[in-house]
């Protein structure tokens, strides 16, 4: 056996940190909860599908300067997954606001992935007394040309459909094939914890839920305009995975174009979980900046 195995409890095992479920405006939401309730808090937002482990690599780190939590969005996860034709943006800035008031927050930081950085930049635009800063990974959430839609975006999209329709192993792991540049770093341990969620029996309808918005029509719908963007005040550090798809490069690029106080920083070598791939460099960077240093 190799010396340097990798699993999300190597990442956990010597952090002190809570999972529970919380009634959040009605969801039963998974949650878990690290650090001291006396500093600064921070909210890690997971991609589309996804669920909170996706963070496993940070919480840890975090936790030693933060009060740290991450969810599980409604639709995903273990978290409840109520039957509606659609889950929309308004439906994830919503469970945010009502996740922050189940556990009491008035004012966090935000930490979010792909959908879960539109969703961070939504609620800022909703709420902005409640947020301090925000970093945000894989860029989404700017409109597209009606009728566009981005390989990327399909391929998320198709993936994620084929995993569902049939999560065998080999389905389920192409899923991270674009999240995780370093083959290596797909490990057994995060491929059996969605093949697990993606055979819940709930799982196929909350899917078709989840992929309605990245249609284009309704992707836009959701989407801030570029007037929205730009009335963002708060600090945003936006992470280029450098082996991330062309789209959310472009989108870095444009989501850096348009708000007042951003940053850009380059990750080499890695894809869609920069969080994941590079967790010390993330970690530092991203620490540094929420601390405002």
């Amino acid at each position: 056996m190799p010396d340097t195995h990798e699993s999300i409890w190597s990442h956990l095992v010597d952090v002190p940190f809570r999972q529970d479920w919380i009634n959040a405006g009605g969801i039963k939401t998974r949650i878990v909860e690290a650090g001291s309730p006396d500093r600064p808090t921070v909210v890690f937002l997971h991609g589309i599908a996804g669920s909170w482990e996706g963070f496993c690599a940070n919480i840890g780190p975090f936790a030693r300067q933060f009060r740290v939590f991450a969810f599980d969005w409604i639709g995903a996860g273990f978290t409840d997954k109520p039957e509606q034709p659609i889950y929309t943006m308004q439906d994830y800035v919503k469970h945010l606001h009502d996740v922050l008031a189940a556990v009491g927050v008035a004012r966090t930081s935000l930490v979010g992935v792909s959908m879960g950085g539109w969703s961070a930049i939504n609620f800022t635009h909703a709420h902005p007394e409640m947020v301090e800063r925000l970093v945000i990974c894989a860029a989404s959430g700017l409109r597209r040309p009606p009728g566009f839609t981005p390989p990327a975006a399909a391929s998320i999209r198709n993936d994620r459909a084929k995993a569902i329709d049939d999560p065998s192993w080999d389905n389920v792991s192409s899923v991270f094939t674009d999240l995780i540049h370093d083959p290596v770093k797909r490990i057994p341990d995060l491929i059996k914890l969605r093949q697990t969620i993606y055979s819940l029996p709930e799982m196929k309808a909350s899917m078709a839920r989840i992929l309605a918005i990245t249609a284009t029509e309704r992707f836009n719908e959701s989407a801030l305009s570029d007037d929205e963007w730009r009335s963002i005040d708060q600090p945003v550090l936006l992470i280029e995975s450098t082996s991330d798809s062309e789209h959310f490069r472009r989108n870095t690029a444009r989501a850096h174009s348009l708000l007042r106080n951003s940053a850009v920083f380059a990750m080499e070598g890695v894809a869609h979980w920069p969080q994941f791939e590079k967790p010390e460099v993330f970690n530092q960077k991203a620490i540094s900046f929420l601390l405002g240093q």
